[in-house]
């Protein structure tokens, strides 16, 4: 009898022995020290998902507003443009072509090709001409001046096209008998914003006597890409950065977020890394999910997750973990219970927000079979052991 216990004794030694030398990954914990002391779990309160919490919520999303950057007009038809250094303008004295930049004249645009002046004037409304080089017109120095014939230097940075029209025609009195003067910009190259991002075609865009909104500079950028989070829109200014809902703007006719854009500027697109959701525990197919126009309820992320696992789930513990992000230790947790008749109208009026972690609880019957399944192949290993030895 001892000397069976003892063949037995060995024969499980060895068959234990060998998940060390087993061939494959392992972790060799020798030199790793580990503080044996446990620490007191902390508790949450959990918030059950109910028709009153759904309510209150949506009040609460309704009643936020997102404060908008502060701007120098209220509304664009107080827009008006100021001339500022390396600004380009033509200026027309009827009747005096030797005053008048030549029309249809031939112009370097700092490349190895050339631009008409008509192609100069239909130009600046995107873009800035190629290469920066000076067409035929009058180009603002950095010092703000502009230099004409007969007037000499005079200010231009700073005012607008009328008041240059205004003061060249006052000052050209005495050398021409009622002088008739047009002036307009041939390039806006002094003012720009910057747009980056999930856009089709990022970049500067030039700020002319055309106001610029935040719609208007994703559609000159090409528009946004299939990736693109335009409900949160980046805006940066005067060192301070703004959140803007172009989404809104676009389904609800939200005008207050498209803003009128100033120059310096940067508009960020951003993608939807976060606007993701996660989606874990006795799920069929565990993953993130990314939000749809910003929106996403516990009924979609499961929908897209293909639903819960029939038999290990637990469907009174639908959980929502949220804030996580700027509250690691301390993160708002609620519980859906999915028995109740009314479940499904709130797993579906229920708001997720961005890098929500939505987890579904393990049946106490799954929990004993796994324990079962770690246990019976050891039980089976002995039993097979003891048999050989007889």
């Amino acid at each position: 009898m001892l000397k069976r216990n003892l063949t037995v004794a060995l024969l499980l030694t060895a068959f234990l022995s060998a998940c060390a030398t087993a061939p494959g990954n392992y972790l060799d914990t020798s030199s790793l020290k580990e503080d044996s002391q446990s620490k007191p779990a902390e508790t949450y309160p959990v918030h059950l998902i109910d028709s009153d919490l759904v309510m209150t919520q949506a009040q609460q999303a309704a009643s936020q507003q997102t404060p908008l950057p502060p701007g120098k007009y209220s509304d664009p038809s107080q827009y008006i443009y100021h001339v500022a250094p390396q600004d380009i303008l033509g200026i027309t004295v009827w009747d005096h072509p030797e005053l008048t930049t030549p029309n249809g004249s031939t112009l370097s645009t700092g490349d190895n090709t050339t631009q008409t002046l008509a192609g100069a004037v239909q130009q600046p409304y995107t873009t800035a001409l190629p290469g920066q080089a000076d067409p035929y017109g009058q180009t603002v120095a950095p010092d703000g001046t502009i230099f004409f014939p007969f007037v000499g230097r005079m200010q231009a940075a700073g005012k607008t096209v009328g008041d240059i029209r205004n003061e060249l025609a006052t000052r050209l009195v005495p050398y021409i008998r009622n002088p008739q003067v047009d002036v307009r910009v041939l390039s806006f190259r002094s003012q720009k914003v910057q747009v980056t991002g999930e856009v089709k075609s990022p970049g500067p865009l030039a700020i002319s006597d055309v106001p610029l909104t935040l719609l208007d500079a994703i559609t000159r950028s090409g528009g946004s890409t299939n990736v693109a989070d335009i409900q949160r829109v980046r805006l940066t200014r005067n060192n301070q950065l703004y959140v803007l809902d172009a989404n809104s703007l676009l389904d609800r006719g939200d005008t207050r977020q498209n803003v009128m854009l100033q120059a310096g500027d940067i508009i960020n697109v951003p993608d939807r890394v976060d606007s993701r959701v996660f989606v874990m525990g006795e799920v069929k197919t565990p993953q993130t999910v990314s939000m749809l126009r910003g929106k996403l309820t516990i009924a979609d992320a499961l929908t897209q997750a293909t639903g819960i696992l029939d038999t290990d789930a637990n469907p009174r513990q639908i959980y929502v973990l949220r804030g996580m992000k700027d509250h690691p230790t301390t993160p708002e947790v609620y519980r859906l219970d999915m028995t109740q008749p009314n479940a499904i109208m709130l797993s579906s009026q229920f708001q997720l927000q961005p890098l929500d972690v939505v987890y579904v609880g393990t049946a106490l019957s799954t929990t004993f079979n796994r324990i079962i399944q770690q246990v019976l192949p050891a039980i089976q290993s002995v039993f097979y052991i003891k048999e050989m030895t007889n």
